[in-house]
């Protein structure tokens, strides 16, 4: 089975929105027209279900989570990681996504 299924969960004023099958640039713009129909939810993106996460992904995401607070759920490390590149905080490091030389020489 390819592709991307959606599952939309409510609860208690929140919209959790489990992504479950494969998430590439096509079908993350799937998952940015889910976003902006839940404008004023706090909403909650859950990718533990992703059997495949390519890094195109998460570029397409990031133009839709910047302006928004969207609470991120069952990212790997290095996703983790990209979507701070892009300037996405996922909540679970304080560590920032940049270092500079400056950062290794004094540890």
């Amino acid at each position: 089975m390819a592709g991307l299924q959606i599952h939309r969960e409510e609860s208690a004023g929140s919209v959790t929105l489990r992504l479950e099958g494969t998430l590439d640039g096509k079908t993350a713009e799937e998952v940015r027209t889910s976003l902006s129909a839940l404008t004023g939810r706090e909403v909650v993106l859950d990718f533990t279900h992703l059997r495949e996460f390519k890094d195109s992904a998460v570029g397409v995401l990031t133009r839709g989570l910047v302006e928004r607070p969207v609470q991120l759920r069952g990212l790997a490390t290095h996703h983790e990681r990209m979507f701070r590149y892009f300037g996405v905080g996922t909540g679970t490091s304080t560590r920032p996504a940049y270092y500079t030389p400056e950062d290794i020489f004094q540890a």
